[in-house]
């Protein structure tokens, strides 16, 4: 892993990206930090030309983006357009949200809405990928819904974006998965895990919690990811101060 591949998900600092002034504060912080690539969540709608006007002032590159999942399914040029003037290839499916997956058809039905917008997105020189969270570890008739998703879409039109703590939130192996998304995987949500001293387990900094590192990254070198995005959904800190402890560990340990 090279340290131009390690991006900021900015959902980490949703907060503090409300309003065009708070975004252009933050991306100064972010870039301060050492990072040299954002993905776009949870900030506030501005102009993509005023957006990327103040990614290049900042010397940052949008990665990716998260985006309406219905948009995404329903209205793929809009996000394509969008993506073309950030200048970003991919973008991520982020979660279900209303659309039903309580069965096999509701689960299929999905399936062909992904392959079906997913050409679309390569046609126009767009990725598009799915975000899982842990509700994809759910069964029906005998298989993970994730791997229904994966395994009866095609790889052309639909790609990784797995996220490691709610691999491991819901029961899954991240190394195994990371190998199933061989040549699939170009974008890796790099969150840690950990168990309080009250026996809850939530999110915590690169390298805090108990995740096997070493495995992960290697693994997702080997299989070929392209960008390893640290992300915290909560911070018991400042989180740009979460961000900065979880990029000097990556640093420090794999670049």
């Amino acid at each position: 892993m090279k340290k131009e591949q390690i991006a900021a998900q900015l959902y980490t600092v949703r907060d503090l990206l409300q309003n065009e002034s708070d975004i252009r504060k933050s991306l100064k912080k972010i870039k301060a930090l050492g990072y040299d690539s954002v993905q776009i969540s949870g900030m506030a709608y501005i102009d993509e030309k005023v957006c990327k006007s103040i990614l290049d002032e900042n010397g940052l590159i949008c990665c990716a983006t998260h985006e309406n999942g219905e948009v995404i399914l329903d209205e793929p040029y809009k996000i394509i357009d969008r993506l073309k003037k950030l200048d970003c290839k991919y973008t991520a499916f982020p979660h279900p949200g209303n659309i039903p997956t309580n069965n096999h058809e509701e689960v299929q039905n999905l399936v062909e809405r992904f392959n079906k917008a997913g050409e679309i997105y390569a046609q126009n020189g767009i990725i598009l990928t799915y975000h899982n969270h842990h509700n994809e570890f759910r069964k029906i008739n005998g298989r993970l819904i994730l791997d229904m998703l994966y395994e009866d879409t095609d790889p052309k039109f639909l790609q990784g974006e797995l996220d490691t703590y709610w691999v491991q939130f819901g029961g899954g192996s991240c190394v195994e998965y990371i190998k199933k998304l061989y040549n699939r995987l170009p974008l890796l949500h790099l969150k840690d895990y950990i168990v309080t001293e009250n026996n809850q387990v939530t999110f915590a900094e690169i390298g805090e919690g108990n995740l096997n590192w070493q495995a992960i990254i290697k693994e997702a070198e080997k299989v070929g990811c392209k960008w390893f995005i640290v992300e915290q959904d909560t911070c018991n800190k400042d989180p740009f101060d979460s961000l900065k402890i979880s990029l000097e560990y990556l640093v420090n340990n794999f670049c």
